[in-house]
């Protein structure tokens, strides 16, 4: 019990004293996090707006496909992306096999599904409700779709922020193709399974406490933004 009080006495230490180490890895962690995130968005609000405001022979398909990729297990995209980005692979004269580079399109894999399931829903549910409305108006498809990404602006922040808490956890995918390289490609989840493997648990516990209260952040943040869109909603 001493020790492990111990360990976290040293985890804040190392916190408080704003540690080198731990610095460059939340900052490489954020970065990639963040980047997979607007590629993410980028494709996912854009097809999430067009499935949403469409109807076409085989649209119930696609959309079960989309769902189905909510639930990518991690490790498979690793594998997936690392084949592809290895000398043998379709896409190894790249050479960002072991990089953040690679790292990021992991994630964006992870991260896009997601934000263009919840994205759709959102933007559809709207989109029904608008309708009558549109077509009244007859106004072009970009319109229409730029009108119900900006009314569904509020919601679709929280949906981002849903993707950057997933992508920002992720350890499986990112180990696989970043190879959790030192002071390169360390980033916070993979930095806590090596850590703990080595018994190095003040390091481990110190990245576990900011990944924590990064959770907690997304989590408010979503409930602000839940707030704002019902305050918007209700007048």
């Amino acid at each position: 019990m001493i020790e492990f009080l111990e360990a976290f006495r040293l985890a804040f230490n190392l916190i408080i004293t704003l540690d080198s180490n731990i610095l460059e890895i939340v900052l490489l962690s954020l970065k990639v996090s963040l980047i997979a995130l607007t590629i993410a968005c980028l494709i996912g609000f854009s097809l999430g707006s067009i499935l949403a405001s469409s109807k076409f022979y085989g649209r119930g398909i696609v959309l079960i496909i989309i769902n189905s990729f909510m639930a990518l297990p991690p490790v498979v995209v690793g594998l997936a992306v690392y084949m592809l980005l290895s000398k043998s692979g379709m896409f190894g004269w790249m050479n960002i096999l072991y990089t953040p580079s690679a790292m990021i399109i992991a994630q964006s894999i992870i991260i896009t599904p997601i934000v263009l399931a919840l994205s759709r829903q959102v933007i559809e549910d709207l989109n029904n409700e608008y309708s009558e409305f549109f077509v009244s108006l007859k106004i072009s498809k970009l319109q229409i779709i730029k009108t119900l990404i900006w009314d569904a602006r509020y919601t679709l922040i929280t949906v981002a922020l849903a993707g950057f808490g997933r992508g920002i956890a992720e350890v499986g995918a990112v180990i696989i193709v970043g190879g959790n390289i030192n002071h390169f490609t360390r980033v916070m989840t993979t930095s806590i399974a090596l850590e703990t493997s080595m018994g190095n648990l003040p390091f481990a516990l110190a990245l576990g406490i900011i990944l924590l209260l990064i959770s907690v952040l997304i989590n408010a943040l979503v409930m602000a933004f839940n707030l704002t869109t019902k305050k918007y909603a209700f007048g």
